[in-house]
């Protein structure tokens, strides 16, 4: 690996824009962007997340891939300043889950319900669809539309919430063929 940012820039494998931008984290704590050979800050950072750019932060020395760790730094820099996303019950949940087995597929659930929650907001935003024409998607549109006088919405948010339930449902399948085969004799634990 390079000892400096211009060597970093200079590399050959970095030198072509396809892929995704790579950003090296220097000891002293600074990111450097390979692809404008720059210094840049977490808001940076952020705003390439708020453009869905396609990123990957790595350790300058290592080469280990760091991205994780700078999105939730970003994340806990929003938790901290403004309004909160999640409630401290929320996040005592989440961290309940590290270490359990169900922690692969409370994950998997978390992931696929948000991207289904962006899926939806895209199809509100898409013109055609009647429900926020010409108009910027704001947080009083969402409301709006979520008091369910609209049928289009009620359609969208009646699928997101039954996949919602199924989802919900193969994690308790999954708990329960867990169970099964931890403690044969419990009732209503199932064998494989």
């Amino acid at each position: 690996m390079p000892s400096s940012p211009r060597a970093a820039a200079a590399a050959p494998e970095e030198a072509a824009t396809s892929g995704p931008r790579v950003l090296k984290k220097y000891p002293n704590r600074r990111l450097y962007d390979t692809r404008s050979s720059s210094y840049i800050t977490l808001a940076d950072v952020k705003d390439m997340v708020l453009k869905f750019e396609d990123f990957e932060v790595r350790d300058a020395k290592t080469g280990e891939d760091l991205t994780r760790s700078i999105l939730l730094q970003i994340i806990l820099d929003e938790e901290s300043g403004g309004v909160p996303m999640f409630s401290s019950q929320m996040l005592a949940q989440m961290i309940r889950f590290y270490g359990h087995s169900m922690q692969g597929m409370m994950g998997a659930v978390l992931e696929k319900n948000l991207q289904t929650f962006v899926e939806l907001q895209k199809r509100f935003a898409t013109p055609g669809m009647g429900l926020n024409e010409g108009k910027a998607f704001t947080p009083e549109a969402w409301a709006q539309l979520l008091t369910g006088q609209n049928a289009a919405m009620q359609g969208l948010v009646g699928s997101y919430l039954e996949q919602s339930k199924n989802m919900f449902a193969q994690m308790q399948e999954q708990m329960a063929k867990q169970a099964g085969s931890l403690f044969p004799g419990m009732p209503g634990a199932k064998r494989d």
